[in-house]
């Protein structure tokens, strides 16, 4: 399996080269060269299998066995899955009026980037202790991807990481969740301004790819191939657990609904579509609508401003895994995806071409839910079913309850449930919901912090190479003092 950058202008590479890239040499992202097509047989086959299972076999058709042998393979997921609390590792929960609520959030950061999060890292792993190789990770988050990563790979011997959150604009756990990890191979930064704004630095950095190679640097971002891969199996388990049946042609479909910021389970729901699995895609925004715009209107563009949300996580401006998605919907043209993406970081806004916007608009739907309709879907969901919704989660749900209550018929439908509403207690309150706080997130308040700040004004670019650098150079003194 080969993989090629959806600009066209860089060298193809293997999972290996995705995985510790990041973003491609021409600035664009990794997608396989070939999809495979999974045939009836093979859907049924897999039905039955668990969240695990089914992982192992989505990565397998994507990771050649030359690469990480399919026993390595196995073990590695297992070992990636081993910290999660539920021992299915995700749960789906059957509530009231036909509300499917599958949990991606039984992880230890109560979020569903753990669950891509946990195996990319063991990937990355394996591949540095084969070749006893140094890798730093650069992070940029708007919330939960800091503190996945983090624990993903704290303690590691042969990876440092390196995180940039917006100070003040994640919830006062998704913050500690990152500052509290005192590990020496953690860097944290708390960076005064949005999500998007933080980024800017670390594609600056990954731009100079002499510096890049020098320094080994990687992103764990969903940019990375490795994460959307296994989002991939979300999509499939909501299908087979809420499917009626697979004794009829054409299979029947089964609606996920997908809150997203970025767009990398978005994204993975349309790789699955294409390789045979029968989705009906819906992505839910908040007042961050750029992605609603693009299925709605064909408009990407960028807003004025970020607007800050109840579902802080996912206050993004920049989706930037609808490259893979106008890629992929494109008939893999580089040319129209280079094209677009070119204009759109000259001009922040882009018309899709005709032909484009109607094949999105033919594969998701989307809807943009406002603040105030986020906490009545978390209020209504607790009333009928004692059940507390996170914040991103209810933006899901809350379309759900549009539908229920206009008697729409559709087909089932399952709501990704993105995280914990541990993780939000300010946002239960303003609900007016008492928010439920497990033993390990309490004491979070009562453990030693350490974050450096990235003011406005301050160069953080060049604070970031610094860093770098002086990360690269205790592990060169490292290695020497151990030839010594």
């Amino acid at each position: 399996m080969w993989y090629i950058s959806t600009r066209g202008a860089a060298p193809r590479v293997d999972f290996e080269g995705a995985l510790c890239s990041g973003y491609a040499p021409d600035g664009g992202l990794y997608m396989p060269e070939e999809l495979p097509q999974l045939d009836r047989e093979t859907l049924h086959h897999w039905r039955t299998l668990s969240y695990p299972s089914l992982v192992k076999e989505l990565c397998s058709l994507f990771i050649d066995p030359e690469l990480i042998p399919r026993n390595d393979l196995d073990r590695l997921i297992d070992q990636a899955f081993s910290r999660f609390r539920c021992r299915e590792v995700v749960h789906l929960r059957r509530l009231k009026d036909g509300l499917n609520v599958l949990e991606l959030w039984h992880g230890v950061t109560y979020a569903f980037k753990d669950l891509s999060l946990c195996c990319t890292a063991q990937f990355l792993q394996y591949f540095l202790e084969k070749k006893q190789k140094h890798i730093t990770v650069v992070v940029g988050t708007s919330g939960d991807t800091g503190s996945a990563a983090i624990e993903s790979v704290r303690g590691a011997k042969n990876v440092d990481i390196i995180v940039l959150l917006p100070k003040g604009r994640c919830s006062k756990i998704q913050e500690l969740q990152m500052t509290t990890v005192l590990a020496a191979n953690v860097r944290v930064f708390g960076v005064e301004g949005n999500s998007d704004e933080l980024d800017e630095p670390i594609k600056a950095v990954f731009a100079d790819v002499d510096f890049v190679k020098r320094h080994n640097l990687m992103s764990l971002n969903s940019i990375n191939w490795s994460r959307v891969l296994v989002q991939m199996a979300h999509h499939f388990f909501a299908y087979f657990r809420c499917v009626p049946r697979l004794d009829i042609l054409p299979l029947p479909p089964v609606e996920v609904v997908v809150p997203t910021g970025a767009g990398g389970n978005l994204a993975a729901g349309c790789i699955a579509q294409k390789m045979g699995l029968p989705l009906r895609l819906v992505v839910a925004v908040n007042h961050n609508d750029i992605i609603h715009r693009t299925v709605q209107k064909g408009d990407f563009s960028l807003s004025e401003a970020v607007k800050p949300t109840l579902a802080s996580a996912m206050d993004i401006q920049v989706p930037y895994n609808m490259e893979r998605i106008f890629w992929l919907l494109s008939g893999s043209s580089s040319q129209v995806t280079r094209t677009l993406m070119e204009q759109f970081e000259r001009t922040q806004s882009v018309q899709l071409p005709k032909g484009l916007h109607s094949k999105l608009s033919e594969v998701v739907t989307s809807v943009s839910v406002s603040d105030e309709a986020i906490t009545r879907a978390m209020g209504r969901c607790w009333d009928e079913n004692q059940y507390l919704l996170c914040p991103h989660s209810a933006v899901g749900v809350s379309y759900h309850y549009q539908q229920a209550d206009g008697r729409q018929p559709s087909a089932p439908r399952c709501c990704l449930a993105p995280a914990s509403a541990a993780k939000f207690p300010e946002v239960v309150l303003a609900a007016g919901l008492t928010p439920e706080t497990p033993a390990d997130i309490l004491a979070l308040d009562h453990k030693e912090t350490r974050c450096t700040p990235m003011r406005r004004g301050d160069d953080w670019t060049q604070m970031l190479r610094n860093t770098i650098e002086n990360l690269s150079g205790q592990w060169r003194d490292q290695v020497l003092n151990a030839l010594a």
